[in-house]
């Protein structure tokens, strides 16, 4: 829980700060760059670490299912973004396409740890 803590903590500054040197509409659009990313990493990771504790072999499972659920959810947040708010389609990609890099590499990393310490926890 302490990595979604620092995710959404990193993210939330790292917005901020960038916006303190764009322009309002421009700042407006980063953060909906960084908040579907955030949202979906933070809750991915969360029910993850808990499948894995609860039921390690299920993990593989909820893995595939919040794959395909992440599939719709990211075309259909890219479209009303773009679409329906009107987003500047530049300011908003950069932003989406670097906080999806950055925050799946930590849930990666993340799952990688847990992983760790499971197999450590069973010898």
């Amino acid at each position: 829980m302490k990595q979604v803590y620092w995710m959404a903590g990193s993210s939330a500054a790292s917005c901020f700060a960038i916006m303190l040197f764009l322009q309002r509409r421009t700042g407006i659009e980063v953060m909906f760059g960084m908040l579907g990313p955030l949202g979906a990493a933070t809750i991915s990771l969360m029910l993850a670490q808990r499948t894995f504790r609860r039921q390690p072999e299920a993990l593989t499972r909820f893995m595939i299912a919040a794959f395909a659920a992440k599939l719709v959810f990211f075309g259909a947040y890219v479209t009303l973004m773009l679409r329906v708010l009107l987003l500047t389609p530049m300011p908003f990609v950069i932003s989406f396409t670097s906080y999806f890099i950055v925050l799946y590499l930590i849930e990666a990393l993340c799952l990688k740890r847990l992983f760790g310490r499971g197999m450590y926890a069973s010898r």
